[in-house]
């Protein structure tokens, strides 16, 4: 009989719909263990044989865990609102809904053919409203709640309400904005009720606020930073820009402290953890004011280093600091415009990034040294960023190296602070120098002089001591239609919930974009197209992608109930996540924000535990093999460029043009364009390096490069024609070869690799080991199917331990220990393989059983039995085939692990090394529980012995058991 993969893998699949195989219940007698994957976001292009290296790791460990007797919740969802399906909508018509639907339709397809244990009777979807319904209802209660930094913990805003209308706000210590009033217990009583609100969204952990964004305005939505990369948004390529909008945001800098502390309760990657910590930026200084010289106006920053304060020589403003305009002199006001202009096109994270850049612009106005009474003048430049601490720095060239260099390009005062520092290269670091010049700070340094210069300041009323973060609230308004609509209705300019009672849907509208004034697309809809219509105006923003997914591990646990988020029973029976696996680039986005939203449930009683997932396991990329063709010309400038690189084509003369040649005035500078690379689709292929151009220029993708030169390492090719690197025209000019890189699997880079076929040609179970089998799960790694057939026919080999000429056989016998050394030998390896979670040295441990098992005839059903439910995590299909032919009537997922029997493995003799004066002579094979003795006379009166002794008497004979024998003649 042969291991037909089709048939038996369809068999089971249709098996396990029909049983409901999968299906979990809450069993107050069996320890729970909840396994989850970061939910996929439904796309177009399906599943790539990348997307489920993680989703294969954490079922084989759902399915071991199951075998030894857990209770295990393995359940999948999707993350399905997005900026795709709203794109294609865009440009199609076509509801973001019915996109999205027929994408997860594609996914189901997929998934359920590689065999995945999910309980799919627990799916979720985002974009469901009865999902977002509860994703709403959390939102209401960020808004009517505050945090008290007494009771560190948020607290609902009928508490803040209370103590303002008994003692104002004086003894309140909350988190609060920066330009929170002070007020009293009378002046609240005789508010109005829209100061009232003015005051209490000062406090409100959902708040609307003017914040500085990612604009993007091609997409016409704000981007979060995890969205933009070196100043383009990731999906599209759009250019983003800085923008001052009002917006809801999220308080989190509330949980700041206790994200921080949370860090050491949770088993992640310490590289992970440091990135978090990075992002929250704790750090403790002093806020100081600086008054502008001759103005009403007055600068505050906030610095780490007080002590340094006699070393400013210039101060730095974010160009987007409100101050900015007001300031600026008459003479500078131009240039001051343009740069700000410039600035507004770079994204945050381009302007933290890029280090070795300096750009900055004077304003033609001076602060007031607040100690020396001295003119320093005002700058402003893009490293400075008006979101983080108070948009201003006085700078310390002599301390910090980007002042340094912003001193160096300027030409600026570099005042030297630190005793005998040498600045002639680069600013001091080293903070055990004593300071000099600095007053009543000479001969101080490290804690000591920030401590007494913090004192200084507070004496004066020049401002006080201050923790800082670099963390900021989250921004949670986005300007587009796919998203969950806000439960928030406005009157009067003020916002307003809708009652618990009623949900608000997402109304229909005739086309996705915003609308000519720039509102968000939902201002296109009429009050008819709304189901729910209150006061002025709906909110038109929705909620931002990470909304969904930063408590949907709750979800799962009570998926169908539509009294309450989750049954708190059912919460403190599965609790926190077991074991969490997905990818790090979500770090400081969705593992953050997760980590936030449950320790707000946690303080509003919703759920019993602070954070959200116990274990994080980051797994690696599986690359794809790119096939690049390098591209000169105009028409592709729009494309990403690679720096540096420079050659263009010198239509006149039909050569390639160099740098080089450049430099040597051959030609004019201005006729060089940069290179590109265009990745290129397989379909156009001859082979591995040679690509079909003519086809690949007629093709609707293809048509707008046919002005343009292609590069190869041998040549280039032009106009329907192929030269070698001298202008020597070639006979084959569709034949073009292409350069291979490795890079992450895409399909706008068309190096993508489905699972499907490999399921079709091989099969689900092969694809599971093989995926295992690359290496490390935490590694990225190439994809190549070059090792496919091996695993498949490790498979094969284990399909044919049961059967002989084509017939299922096995042995009723009592296993020999040969059989079983094999067997526990293989039981200890893998299970602890899986106790750390090494997943690719599984499989080659079962390959090793299977090749000496194969190598034994007639062999027991006892250890079979066994080694097909070692295998089953991996290869489920295969797996429940031989389990029935076994004759088992019930699914392997119901087996028990197999205990590892230490005696199985443990060896009754041992060969013997034996030396003679430090050089081995011979071996000798002697049962292990020889005393050293017994062990001495066996080999003294050995042939061997008593010819390399010749007949003398041993000196000493040395013996370790189980080890070795020297004899000293």
């Amino acid at each position: 009989m042969d291991y037909k993969h089709q048939e038996i893998e369809q068999k089971w699949q249709a098996k396990w719909r029909e049983d409901k195989t999968y299906r979990v219940v809450e069993d107050q007698s069996k320890e729970k263990f909840y396994v989850l994957d970061m939910f996929p976001y439904p796309s177009g292009a399906g599943l790539h044989v990348g997307h489920p290296l993680g989703y294969i790791a954490s079922d084989i460990y759902s399915r071991f865990k199951k075998l030894q007797g857990f209770n295990v919740l393995h359940p999948m969802g999707y993350d399905s609102f997005g900026l795709p399906a709203e794109q294609y909508a865009i440009q199609t018509g076509q509801h973001p809904a019915v996109t999205t639907e027929q994408n997860i339709n594609r996914y189901r397809e997929q998934l359920d053919k590689i065999g995945f244990a999910f309980d799919w009777e627990r799916e979720i979807r985002t974009s469901d409203p009865k999902y977002y319904k509860w994703t709403q209802w959390i939102f209401k209660q960020l808004f009517n709640s505050w945090y008290d930094q007494k009771a560190n913990k948020a607290r609902p805003i009928e508490s803040l309400i209370a103590l303002f209308a008994e003692k104002g706000n004086t003894e309140v210590t909350a988190c609060s904005c920066d330009d929170t009033p002070i007020i009293t217990a009378s002046e609240w009583t005789n508010f109005s009720e829209t100061e009232r609100e003015n005051i209490l969204s000062k406090y409100r952990l959902a708040y609307l606020a003017d914040s500085w964004v990612n604009w993007c305005p091609e997409l016409g939505t704000v981007l979060a930073n995890d969205e933009v990369k070196d100043g383009v948004s990731e999906r599209g390529g759009f250019p983003v820009e800085q923008k001052l909008m009002k917006q809801w945001n999220l308080r989190v800098t509330a949980y700041a402290d206790r994200l921080l502390s949370g860090l050491d309760e949770i088993d992640f990657s310490e590289s992970l953890k440091e990135q978090q910590r990075n992002w929250i930026g704790k750090s403790a200084g002093a806020s100081v004011t600086f008054k502008v010289a001759n103005r009403d106006e007055s600068i505050e920053v906030f610095t780490t280093r007080p002590d340094t304060i006699f070393g400013v020589s210039f101060m730095v403003l974010a160009p987007e600091h409100e101050l900015v305009d007001s300031i600026t002199t008459t003479e500078f006001k131009d240039q001051v415009d343009e740069y700000k202009k410039l600035s507004a096109n770079k994204s945050e994270r381009e302007r933290q990034a890029n280090v070795k850049s300096v750009s900055g612009q004077f304003t033609g106005a001076y602060a007031v040294h607040p100690f020396t009474g001295g003119n320093v003048p005002i700058w402003i430049g893009d490293y400075v960023l008006a979101g983080y601490g108070t948009g201003a720095v006085m700078a310390v060239p002599a301390g910090d190296q980007r002042d340094y260099n912003f001193a160096k390009k300027f030409d600026l005062s570099i005042p030297n602070i630190f005793d005998g520092a040498n600045l002639e290269e680069a600013a001091n670091s080293d903070n055990s120098i004593p300071l000099t010049q600095s007053d009543f700070l000479n001969d101080l340094c490290g804690k000591e002089a920030v401590l007494k210069c913090i004192e200084e300041i507070e004496q004066k009323g020049i401002g006080r001591g201050k923790v800082n973060f670099r963390l900021r609230d989250a921004v949670f308004s986005r300007q587009r239609y796919w998203g969950e609509p806000f439960p928030i209705y406005y009157e009067n300019g003020q916002p307003n919930l809708v009652a618990d009672d009623k949900q608000v849907m997402l109304p229909k509208i005739d086309t996705y974009l915003p609308t000519p004034d720039g509102q968000p697309p939902l201002a296109r809809a009429s009050k008819q197209d709304w189901n729910i219509w209150e006061g002025d105006s709906m909110e038109f923003n929705t909620m931002p992608g990470w909304a969904g997914s930063s408590w949907y591990f709750l979800r799962y646990m009570d998926p169908n109930n539509d009294k309450q988020l989750v049954d708190k029973q059912i919460a403190e029976y599965w609790n926190q996540v077991d074991l969490y696996v997905g990818g790090a680039e979500h770090a400081v986005g969705h593992l953050l924000y997760s980590r936030f939203w449950t320790k707000f449930l946690f303080d509003i009683g919703q759920i019993n535990f602070q954070e959200p997932f116990k274990k994080l396991i980051n797994q690696g990329m599986i690359l794809g093999n790119s096939a690049i063709a390098k591209c000169l010309g105009v028409k592709v400038k729009e494309l990403t460029l690679i720096c540096g690189t420079k050659i263009s084509f010198d239509r006149e003369r039909q050569v390639l043009v160099t740098k080089s040649m450049i430099d040597q005035d051959k030609l004019p500078s201005e006729q060089i364009d940069r290179m590109v690379d265009i990745r290129l689709p397989i379909d156009n292929l001859i082979n591995e390096f040679d690509f079909d151009l003519v086809s690949f220029l007629k093709s609707a993708r293809g048509n707008q490069f046919t002005d343009s030169v292609f590069l190869s390492e041998t040549g280039y090719y032009l106009e329907g024609k192929l030269f070698d690197l001298n202008g020597t025209a070639l006979n084959e000019p569709g034949k073009f070869q292409v350069f291979r890189e490795v890079e992450k699997m895409s399909k706008r880079w068309f190096n993508v690799q489905t699972p499907d076929e490999l399921c079709e040609k091989y099969g689900a179970d092969t694809l599971r080991c093989y995926e295992m089998f690359l290496g490390p799960l935490e590694q990225s790694k190439p994809w190549n199917t070059k090792g496919i057939n091996g695993v498949n026919n490790f498979l094969r080999k284990f399909w044919n331990l049961f059967h002989s000429d084509g017939q299922f056989m096995v042995s009723t016998k009592e296993a020999t220990p040969e059989e079983l050394k094999i067997l526990h030998t293989a039981i200890k390896k893998v299970q602890d393989d899986l106790d750390r979670m090494s997943f690719n040295t599984v499989v080659s441990q079962l390959m090793i059983a299977v090749n000496e098992l194969n190598e034994i005839n007639n062999l027991s059903e006892e250890v079979l039995s066994k080694l097909v439910v070692l295998l089953s995590p991996y290869a489920p299909h295969l797996a429940e085939e031989l389990w029935e032919a076994l004759g088992n009537e019930s699914s392997v997922t119901t087996a028990e692990w197999p205990k590892f029997i230490a005696a199985n493995i443990e060896e009754s003799s041992f060969e013997y090394p034996v030396s003679f004066n430090g050089k081995m002579r011979f071996k000798i094979s002697l049962p292990t529980n020889m005393s050293k003795s017994e062990i001495e006379t066996e080999v003294l009166s050995h042939e061997k012995s008593k010819h390399y002794l010749d007949g003398k008497t041993p000196k000493k004979v040395i013996v370790v058991p189980n080890r070795i024998v020297n004899v000293v003649a």
